[in-house]
């Protein structure tokens, strides 16, 4: 089957750095830090006292009100990074044929706020009073339902659920759905919205999150004294397209997916395979799919997510893969400045993965201070890099043992 090329052709944002790309992009270039004590709910008696939440959030000027109050906040930051994705990439709608235009987005747990809420109205007033929208607006796949909605596209419509790697998975799935003939256009990406007593309290439990009181020293990837991630929220969207199909209308084109893979360590609930081999795998699977090798790629967009176990595990993934190649290769994560945005966490760093591309600039893992001899990479520590940088990878890593990675080109037209 004749493998058809893919570009990006439209993205949009919801995120602790800003509510649209360039105010997102601004911040990641300038070495923003997205993470502040939590104000979406009383957290005084809570271990945990961080997050990365989105900030000035006004989604009625996007969205009718009514149906506003039929969606879950993560399905709001889905819709709203949606319309920018769409508006950004210049699709006139009407033109094409919507059954060959679908969507793909991922959200790692769904409306948990909404849960939330609904379970202390059904302790109070029993559990057939609840709201009629409570499952509809909990359901991890109804932010793609409600873009496919908005927009009228009737191809196929998805929901990758795959914890943190979900995103990714979104944004290859679609990919793959496009190179191989499927559709021509697809609106993919992911959606998280897990700032809430229940999510903080149960990743505390778990002792996944950090729980410093410092900003400055709470999602800290690849520095020795890191001790857990930072709760993120927000939405990454991204317009997928088929190449001809886009130089057909003239499209801009922000970057060009060539490669990806996913697989599973089949090892633990929510530890990494001791020896990484499922997140190595993924990252050279994509590779050999995008007809690409080591010395192709010049930066690697990090799940590193400041776990002790994540990062020093990720790095032998990377050595694993690139051997002596690794010792050069520029390595960030950028969860030291967004958090850890679950679902939402691959999308929104393919984003950044292919603005990165665009603008020949690597963003910096800000915050770091103590040099870890498990994570001996290039972390571009503290200020973002220029460079030109070819081709890039993107990793998301797991619970359940799932891995993904993306790579994309530069555009050159």
């Amino acid at each position: 089957m004749e493998r058809r090329r893919v570009v990006i052709t439209g993205m949009g944002a919801v995120t602790p750095l800003g509510n649209d790309i360039s105010s997102f992009w601004n911040g990641v270039r300038e070495g923003k830090c997205g993470i502040g004590p939590i104000t979406l709910f009383d957290a005084a008696d809570f271990k945990a006292s961080l997050a990365a939440e989105v900030k000035d959030f006004h989604p009625e000027a996007v969205i009718d009100r009514k149906e506003l109050r039929h969606m879950d906040r993560f399905t709001q930051f889905a819709v709203c990074a949606a319309h920018e994705a769409v508006a950004d990439s210049g699709l006139d709608l009407d033109r094409e044929d919507r059954g060959r235009c679908g969507v793909m987005v991922s959200s790692g747990i769904g409306g948990m706020a909404t849960t939330e809420a609904e379970h202390s109205k059904g302790l109070q007033r029993g559990f057939d009073r609840i709201s009629p929208f409570y499952i509809p607006m909990a359901i991890a796949n109804m932010a793609a339902g409600q873009i496919a909605i908005a927009f009228g596209l009737k191809g196929m419509c998805g929901c990758p659920v795959a914890a943190c790697a979900g995103g990714v998975n979104a944004v290859g799935d679609a990919f793959h759905y496009i190179r191989d003939g499927y559709a021509e256009v697809m609106v993919c990406g992911g959606a998280e919205a897990t700032v809430t007593p229940m999510a903080v309290g149960g990743f505390t439990a778990m002792h996944a999150l950090c729980l410093a009181a410092d900003p400055a020293r709470a999602s800290i990837p690849f520095d020795k004294e890191r001790s857990g991630f930072v709760m993120g929220e927000g939405g990454g969207i991204l317009v997928l397209e088929e190449l001809e199909h886009a130089r057909a209308r003239g499209a801009k084109i922000y970057a060009e997916l060539s490669g990806y893979a996913a697989t599973c360590d089949a090892y633990h609930m929510t530890a990494p395979a001791p020896d990484s081999e499922g997140g190595a795998r993924a990252m050279a699977e994509a590779l050999k799919d995008g007809g690409l090798t080591c010395a192709d790629i010049d930066y690697i967009n990090a799940h590193g997510t400041a776990t002790p176990l994540n990062d020093a595990g990720e790095t032998a993934a990377i050595r694993t893969v690139f051997g002596a190649e690794a010792g050069r290769l520029m390595v960030s994560s950028t969860k030291s400045m967004t958090g850890h945005m679950l679902g939402a966490a691959g999308a929104v760093e393919a984003i950044i993965t292919a603005l990165a591309l665009r603008d020949g600039f690597v963003p910096a893992t800000i915050h770091y201070q103590v040099p870890d001899e498990q994570c001996d990479l290039d972390i571009v520590p503290n200020v973002g890099r220029e460079a030109p940088i070819r081709c890039a990878l993107s990793n998301s890593l797991g619970f359940g043992g799932h891995n993904a990675a993306i790579a994309l080109r530069k555009w050159e037209g």
